[in-house]
């Protein structure tokens, strides 16, 4: 059985905005390419409650996406490492503590190819975990952002 997705959209919106009306959000599904629920041997996928505690624990939460759309909306306490840097910038992350990433949801490549990156420069796999959900699903669900999105619509932004 062949499954098709929704037809693209004329233009495409990659980071989620809310709605005029309060609690709403605007996605774009039809952008990009699903991603499996596990990237890479090793690697553990986690939904929000997992990266929560883990925020709660201090532990450090790498957003993978580009710094014009990390600005316009990301999880509060998250730090942008583009996913085409990761490589190079693999001593900025520390390798006794587990480190979750993420990008714009199920459909982005950018996180599974930051974390490929990272296993190929011997980062270990038991100290990574990828969100799948991303920002889409972040966003979603209602939970607090960060970024001139989150100013720009109010009080009502979480």
């Amino acid at each position: 059985m062949k499954i098709q997705r929704a037809s693209r959209a004329t233009e495409r919106m990659m980071v989620p905005k809310y709605a005029d009306q309060a609690g709403y959000v605007i996605v774009d599904s039809t952008w990009g390419q699903i991603q499996p629920l596990e990237i890479a041997a090793g690697v553990q996928t986690i939904a929000e409650l997992d990266v929560i505690e883990h925020l709660q624990a201090g532990l450090p939460l790498i957003d993978t996406r580009h710094p014009e759309q990390h600005q316009q909306a990301t999880i509060p306490g998250a730090r942008g490492i583009p996913h085409e840097q990761i490589a190079a910038r693999v001593d900025e992350l520390n390798r006794e503590h587990v480190t979750v990433l993420f990008c714009n949801g199920p459909q982005c490549p950018a996180t599974p190819q930051a974390v490929h990156a990272l296993l190929d420069h011997g980062y270990p796999a038991d100290k990574l975990r990828y969100y799948r959900g991303g920002i889409h699903d972040w966003m979603t669900l209602g939970l607090p952002i960060d970024g001139s999105r989150a100013r720009a619509a109010g009080p009502s932004a979480r």
